[in-house]
């Protein structure tokens, strides 16, 4: 879920559901939000990034990546125990674990992918069953911030007289409505993957072919995209929804080469790219889209997901990778669009450049 303070009023309704008041539903409400404090060392991480080694770089970022390691139940695990063995008080351990999993439960079920049972498993997943702006999510934890606000100013005196009854209703029916949504929300989390899973299945039974529970996300509320290798040379692309099945579709080449590059060995290039790319622990791409050109000096590969064009608004497939490859050497140059309109040179461990080097000897062999 992108929004924080989402992340902080499902922290506060649970530290309320918990009975606890003070510091301890302070803190408990902080667990909300503390794996998104990944930000902090994924810049650090960012800074040192070009002065250390490909494989050291790769290990650092399940550590240190956002949504990477403080985003996965052994530290889910590691701040409960320190929770209880701080405080000694189950109630208070039970909460802070409510807390954080909601956090990692939510990202987990909108549409990034996550390593959540790393260091066990390191390939990235993703369940997204629901919009990282879910309007049911939405209210729920707002409605606790709100109760939160009105807490403090009842405290301070700052109202009028005729916010006094008001306020008092509020503040009597809380635990009421707090139960209620608590319900709502272990309702929610536990329907919409049951719901996604029934609407893959019937998209899977009218195209004929077993679609990816895991590569349809989620678009909009209740919109998802999904896409499947239509034939050798193109994707099929689909945009479903509850209400009406299949709302569009469309058919994206899986290879895109520019008059340029007619006479290059398209193949190999494609290869070299791939396996540059595999090389990263990023991996967003699903469904890979080639789009080469050339010149004198550089075949230019350029990486995208199939998706992009039912995504134009939405940073997540609007991830480029562009590879320049020198034609008279084993050397490379690597770009990245990502979350901006600007192409950027990345840090040289970001890939491997071994697995170009050792694939691009025997060709300038044989083309020699």
């Amino acid at each position: 879920m992108v929004n924080t303070l989402s992340h902080l009023g499902i922290g506060l309704l649970i530290a309320s559901f918990a009975g606890l008041t003070g510091r301890k539903r302070a803190i408990v409400a902080f667990m909300a939000v503390l794996p998104d404090l990944d930000f902090f060392l994924d810049a650090l991480l960012t800074v040192i990034g070009g002065i250390i080694s490909h494989e050291l770089y790769n290990q650092l970022y399940y550590f240190m990546g956002h949504r990477e390691f403080m985003h996965s139940l052994l530290f889910i695990f590691f701040i409960t125990f320190a929770l209880w063995f701080y405080s000694k008080d189950r109630i208070f351990a039970l909460a802070g674990f409510a807390s954080i999993f909601s956090h990692v439960y939510l990202d987990y079920a909108t549409n990034w992918k996550m390593r959540p049972l790393y260091p066990f498993v390191q390939e990235p997943s993703i369940m997204g069953s629901m919009d990282s702006l879910d309007p049911v999510i939405t209210l729920i934890s707002f409605v606790p911030l709100y109760f939160l606000v009105v807490e403090i100013l009842k405290e301070r005196n700052f109202h009028k007289q005729w916010m006094e009854k008001r306020w008092r209703y509020i503040l009597e029916n809380r635990r009421k409505i707090e139960k209620g949504l608590v319900l709502l929300l272990v309702f929610w989390c536990v329907l919409t993957p049951i719901s996604k899973a029934i609407l893959v299945d019937q998209i899977s039974e009218k195209e004929g072919y077993d679609i990816s529970y895991q590569n349809t996300y989620p678009k909009s509320f209740g919109v998802f995209l999904s896409a499947y290798q239509y034939n050798e040379t193109h994707y099929k692309l689909l945009e479903t929804s509850y209400w009406s099945g299949i709302e569009r579709s469309i058919y994206v080449p899986a290879v895109i080469a520019l008059e340029n590059s007619k006479g290059d060995d398209i193949e190999t290039y494609m290869r070299y790219s791939t396996d540059v790319y595999s090389s990263s622990p990023f991996q967003e791409i699903d469904y890979p889209v080639y789009i080469i050109s050339s010149n004198e000096e550089l075949v230019t590969v350029m990486l995208v997901d199939a998706r992009n064009p039912f995504a134009l608004y939405w940073t997540y497939f609007r991830t480029e990778y562009v590879f320049e490859f020198s034609r008279d050497t084993d050397e490379f140059t690597a770009y990245s669009r990502r979350f901006t309109d600007q192409r950027t040179e990345v840090n040289g461990n970001w890939f491997e450049k071994k697995v170009y080097a050792m694939t691009m000897s025997p060709f300038f062999a044989h083309m020699k």
